[in-house]
């Protein structure tokens, strides 16, 4: 994996004394599509920096049935909040496509955070964007049709993996949106029909992303927009997290 794809907005955020202190206790961490990070009531006693992944938030139904309330990427962290005052997890965190991390204690990241006010002020900033997209995800659910949602799904990956390709079943697909494999069918088809997308066993190709947004809801450019607002400014390509020579090795003790 190239080391300039390994970056994590969060991290690089910081200025370069912060992440000095921050990297001795970071270590690389590897994982896969359905890997669960957290279940519902499980402490979080560690968080996770993806560089590259996408990892996915349930909200669990007592029959088992689930449907995504936020997807984290690599512009910001898993498990957060938990860098502020210790917390369970409420939804079940999963990851929705393989990726590389850096993981780093609770414990320890909510000792720096209350010696840091850079990193406090930075990690404030990502739990307010992430309650957005959560707040957001609700109405969308409610309130919008299943192509709206669907394009705002994959516009949504797109944006933390910048990869067009996409490894996606119709079942993941099913449980990401809360409908029917059939559903996930009919919306693809159409997609592809319009010339948006390419799908075929699992791998889906965005082929007209100018299209996707105008198919997409109200609710992407919206949550995008505040995310815009409160985060800080994209940081630069050669930012401190970018020298993360351990990331390549994605050794057994580096699973989640």
């Amino acid at each position: 994996m190239e080391h300039a794809n390994l970056r994590n907005d969060l991290l690089c955020a910081l200025d370069v004394a912060t992440y000095d202190q921050l990297a001795p206790f970071l270590s690389p961490v590897a994982f896969e599509r359905g890997d669960v990070f957290y279940e519902p009531g499980q402490p979080i006693d560690g968080i996770y920096f993806p560089h590259s992944g996408v990892v996915s938030l349930l909200s669990v139904m007592a029959d088992g049935s689930a449907i995504e309330t936020s997807t984290i990427g690599r512009e910001s962290a898993v498990g957060v909040m938990a860098g502020l005052t210790p917390i369970a997890a409420f939804s079940r965190i999963v990851g929705q496509s393989a990726g590389v991390a850096s993981k780093i204690d609770a414990a320890r990241l909510r000792a720096l955070t209350q010696a840091s006010p850079l990193l406090r002020d930075v990690m404030l900033r990502h739990c307010d964007a992430l309650l957005a997209n959560a707040q957001q995800s609700v109405a969308c659910n409610a309130l919008h049709d299943v192509e709206e949602r669907f394009c705002r799904w994959l516009l949504t990956c797109h944006d933390r993996t910048s990869n067009d390709e996409l490894s996606l079943t119709q079942e993941f697909l099913a449980m990401m949106l809360g409908v029917q494999r059939t559903t996930v069918s009919q919306v693809a088809g159409m997609l592809q029909e319009a010339g948006l997308i390419r799908y075929q066993r699992g791998r889906m190709t965005i082929v007209d992303r100018p299209g996707l947004e105008r198919r997409a809801c109200e609710c992407y450019h919206r949550v995008r927009d505040h995310a815009a607002q409160v985060l800080p400014p994209s940081p630069a390509a050669d930012g401190p997290c970018i020298s993360l020579e351990a990331a390549d090795e994605r050794t057994d003790q580096a699973k989640v």
